[in-house]
This record gives C-alpha cells, sequence and structure tokens, in this order.
C-alpha cells in the first residue's frame, strides 16, 4: 500500500546512533481494515494526511518549549492592537529514531487568547504529556494534545505543537509537507501587509512592495474612517495596479463599513476582498455589510475572528453572512483547520489562509499546507517579511511574493536551539 508514492514498509530516514534498532519505531503496515477505511475516507483533499494519522506509529523522545524574541521592521498596528515586537513560542519535538520536527506558537495581544508566558506554561504542560506517552499513532497523540489544549483558548499552542509533531512525522518519512497534504503545488504567491500607519508611510510602502513585485496589499484598517481613506487615495498613486484587500479587524460598525465601500466605489477602487469589517460577535452587521458589498460592489466579505469553530462556519454558511473564510492555524490548530477547510469547501465557501505575526516556521508549515492542498484562493502569509531579523534556517526560498519549497524533509526550516536559550537567559 503506497501513500503518496511512498511505501509504508520505509525505513526512519532520521537516526540516532544511541538508540538500538530495537527501540527504534517502525509504523505499522495496514490491515485489510485500514484498506477498507482508506477507500471510503473523505475528502480527498486530506486523504494522505488523515491515512498517515492511523497508521503511522509515533515516539516521542523530547520536546520543550521556548521563547521566541524578533524585532519587526517597524510596529505592526491593527484596529484592535499594536505588536512592538514578536514574543512567541518556539516548539522542538525529537522522536526516539532522531528525527526532530519545528512548530511555532504566535502570540498576537488581542487576537490570540494566550500572552507568552502562558503560552510557555501550556507548552511545556503538553510536551510532559508528550514525553510520558508511550508509542502511539500520530492521530492518537494529536488527540492526546487536543485533550490537553482544548478549545480555542489554547489554539495557538496547540496548533504549535501539533506543527512539531507533524514536522518530525514528515522527516520521518523524508516527505516535506506540501507533499503531506496532498501536493497540488510547491509555491504560493502571497500579498503583503500595510499596518495603520501615516498616508505618507503607506505610500512608501506600497512603491517599495510594487518594485518587489507585489500584485496584491492587504491594507489594515478600521481605527478611524477619514484616515484610511486618506491612505488607501495615497497607496492608489503609489501603486495604481495593485490589488487591495481591506482587512478591518472587527474595527468598523456596519454603517462605517458600507461607507468606506461607497468612498471607494467613488474612487473608481473595488476591493477584491473585505475581510472582517465588523466585530467578531456582530453576525447581523457582519451579513448586511457582506450583502451590500457583493450584491451592490462585487466585492468579496472574509470572515475571520468570526469563525473560530465548525460551528461558526456553519452560522456563516447557512446564514449567507460572508462568502469567504479566513483559515488561521493559530486560531484552530491544524487538524481544527483541516476540519474547517472541509467543511467550508463542502458548503460552498471561498477560503483563504493567513496567519497571525510569525516567523518563517509557522509561515513555512501554513505555507505547505496551503500549496499541497491547493484549494486557497486568498493567501497571505507575509508577516516574516515584516521581520528585522530571519532566526530561521533554510526552509522555503522567497522571491518576492512567491514562495517556493524544496523537497527537503518536513517544511525544511528550524532553529538554532541553543541561541533560543540563550536569548531567553540575557533578555535579547
Amino acid at each position: 500500500m503506497a501513500l503518496l508514492g511512498l511505501s509504508l514498509r520505509s525505513q526512519f530516514l532520521c537516526s540516532n546512533p544511541t538508540i538500538s534498532k530495537s527501540r527504534r519505531v517502525r509504523p505499522r503496515l495496514p490491515t485489510r481494515f485500514d484498506v477498507v477505511k482508506m477507500a471510503v475516507a473523505t475528502p480527498t483533499t486530506t486523504f494522505g494526511f488523515k491515512n498517515l494519522m492511523e497508521t503511522f506509529a509515533v515516539d516521542v523522545q523530547r520536546a520543550e518549549g521556548r521563547p521566541l524574541n524578533v524585532p519587526l521592521i517597524a510596529p505592526f498596528t491593527i484596529a484592535s492592537s499594536r505588536l512592538e515586537r514578536v514574543e512567541n513560542v518556539a516548539i522542538r519535538i525529537e522522536l526516539k529514531n532522531g528525527c526532530v520536527g519545528w512548530g511555532e506558537a504566535p502570540i498576537l495581544p488581542f487576537v490570540t487568547a494566550e500572552n507568552q508566558a502562558t503560552a510557555l506554561a501550556k507548552a511545556a504542560e503538553v510536551c510532559e504529556v508528550l514525553r510520558r506517552s508511550p508509542a502511539n499513532t500520530l492521530g492518537m497523540l494529536l488527540g492526546e494534545i487536543g485533550v490537553a489544549l482544548p478549545g480555542h483558548e489554547f489554539a495557538s499552542v496547540r496548533a504549535g505543537v501539533e506543527m512539531a509533531l507533524i514536522d518530525a512525522v514528515a522527516n520521518s518519512m523524508g516527505i516535506p509537507l506540501w507533499r503531506l497534504f496532498g501536493g497540488v503545488s510547491n509555491s504560493i504567491t502571497t500579498d503583503i501587509t500595510i499596518p495603520i500607519v501615516s498616508p505618507a508611510d503607506a505610500a512608501e510602502l506600497a512603491a517599495k512592495y510594487r518594485k518587489q513585485g507585489f500584485k496584491t496589499l492587504k491594507l489594515k484598517v478600521g481605527k478611524n474612517l477619514k484616515a484610511d481613506i486618506e491612505v488607501l487615495q495615497a497607496i492608489r498613486v503609489a501603486h495604481p495596479d495593485c490589488l487591495f484587500i481591506l482587512d478591518a479587524n472587527e474595527g468598523y460598525t456596519p454603517k462605517e463599513a458600507i461607507e468606506v465601500l461607497v468612498k471607494l466605489h467613488e474612487m473608481g477602487v473595488t476591493p477584491v476582498l473585505f475581510e472582517q469589517p465588523v466585530h467578531r460577535d456582530d453576525w447581523e452587521g457582519l451579513g448586511r455589510v457582506s450583502n451590500v458589498a457583493r450584491l451592490k460592489y462585487g466585492v468579496s466579505v472574509a470572515a475571520d475572528e468570526s469563525c473560530r469553530s465548525l460551528v461558526d462556519v456553519k452560522k456563516i454558511a447557512e446564514g449567507n453572512l460572508a462568502n469567504v473564510i479566513n483559515i488561521k492555524l493559530a486560531k484552530l490548530g491544524i487538524l481544527g483547520a483541516l476540519e474547517i477547510i472541509d467543511a467550508a469547501r463542502a458548503a460552498g465557501l471561498t477560503l483563504m489562509i493567513g496567519g497571525m505575526v510569525e516567523t518563517r516556521l509557522a509561515m513555512g508549515f501554513a505555507g505547505h499546507l496551503a500549496a499541497g492542498l491547493g484549494c486557497f484562493k486568498f493567501i497571505d502569509l507575509d508577516t516574516p517579511l515584516l521581520l528585522s531579523e530571519d532566526p530561521v534556517q533554510e526552509g522555503y526560498e522567497v522571491s518576492g511574493a512567491v514562495y517556493k519549497f524544496t523537497n527537503a524533509r518536513g517544511h525544511g526550516g528550524f532553529l538554532h536551539w541553543d541561541n533560543v536559550a540563550y536569548k531567553l537567559n540575557f533578555g535579547c
């Protein structure tokens, strides 16, 4: 039985000379019952990964979380928060076969539920669970992570730990994540974000991004309607051919959101997407803005903060409240994101993938998933480009707006772990 061109009989590609052959974990061979389950598995977008969850044995040797602090080129301001520097949590998981996986839990105040201290504490708890767990299938261990870190409250940490475990398994198999998640493509093209800044600064950024080859600009709005319009006008002059995504991060009232669309129409500008125009709990307002945007101006509306569960997807679809869902691994976890992707596609909703403010660890994983599935119309995985330092070694290749994923195992990125410890000890 082959899985994405690889045999489940293949040996692990990582090795640890201190571990005897008798202690190395090998994947369970598929039974006839497995074959029946594979034949009826749905949906096909995650067929290979779901099969792997049931058939691949995992034994964790080490698991640890450490602070991942990285300076930004400039403060990142959105309607709901302002970030001066990235203060995330890096996760490292080593299996008993010697293979290592890397993940990242991003922290964005007022967006993620966790702060860094809470995230580190919860990461330590779940890492201890994994270290104490006997060898089991990938699916069972991911289930244990979900039990230890349930719901939206700890979704960011859950995502980081799930990333690291899945990356370690992909390293064991010698397969890149984009192939594991479906193999549709090995590259993506992202937009790039302009945070809430002055019109002059926005124009300067737009001109720079135009030279770098970015065709789509995502503009953060929602704090001041008049200032937002002025920024849009300045960007239009600096990058007249760009496509616009507006992201209000819950900042507008329904009336203000519709007024923005009116003003843009008068300017002859039609955004390709209007993301989360109103407060996450204003369902009636979201539906009203969405109807006006789509029917009068031909603008799609995305639910981001309003979509944090399968229940939310069902409500959005049944109420026709938005026609795009923004998938973010840090608000859903990996398994949660895959469930919502399937539900949204079944409901006929368009998909977007985005992130918080993350390094190339988390963005690399999300990018591989997006490329492998090939089902995202809007891709917003740009925040590593907003950092003044890149702590991640290797990983994907960047050429302007295009990310190219190689055939490296897993997502291919890693940290110098001792350097992460140094930053913790000395407060750098």
